[in-house]
């Protein structure tokens, strides 16, 4: 399902910041010549979908693709206008790198980068954890979203036409 973030009251967070910091995570907006390291992050992480998604918000200008980023590894990412505009999304962090708070900046990132162009809501699509995101930022659900923007959408099996059990 989805969900909905007001983005007139958020506001950076100075404590997250500074566990960013002292963890020696830098959360930074991707560059275009960095598309194939971060897709090749994705894709095994993540799956071909995410990379797809990824890559249309690396053509976007601004480019809304964000990245956390560690002695120069990708840790984690996060996009908006991906699949629609004023879509948060998709978003993740490598398994061994939860819960030290880089999905939270990654989301807080993306979200003000949405505010600052211009957007006054931001639409969560297909929200996984929905707990986190209305901690985090105060996110709704949005009643009736639960097929989405990703209703009737192709899978690999469907372009190759082999079916998988």
């Amino acid at each position: 399902m989805d969900m909905l973030v007001n983005l007139y009251d958020l506001k950076r967070d100075a404590a997250l910041d500074q566990k960013m910091a002292d963890q020696g995570v830098t959360i930074r907006r991707a560059l275009p010549p960095e598309l194939h390291t971060i897709a090749s992050w994705i894709g095994p992480r993540f799956g071909q979908g995410w990379v797809s998604e990824a890559t249309a918000a690396m053509m976007r200008q601004p480019v809304s693709l964000w990245i956390a980023v560690k002695d120069g590894e990708v840790l984690g990412f996060a996009c908006y206008d991906a699949t629609a505009r004023g879509f948060f999304g998709p978003t993740g962090v490598d398994e061994a790198m939860r819960g030290k708070g880089i999905g939270h900046a990654l989301l807080l990132a993306t979200l003000l980068a949405m505010y600052d162009q211009g957007y006054g809501y931001g639409v969560i699509g297909g929200a996984g954890p929905t707990g986190f995101y209305s901690r985090a930022v105060g996110a709704v659900v949005i009643a009736g979203s639960e097929e989405g923007i990703y209703k009737g959408m192709l899978s690999a099996s469907h372009a190759t036409g082999i079916t998988y059990s």
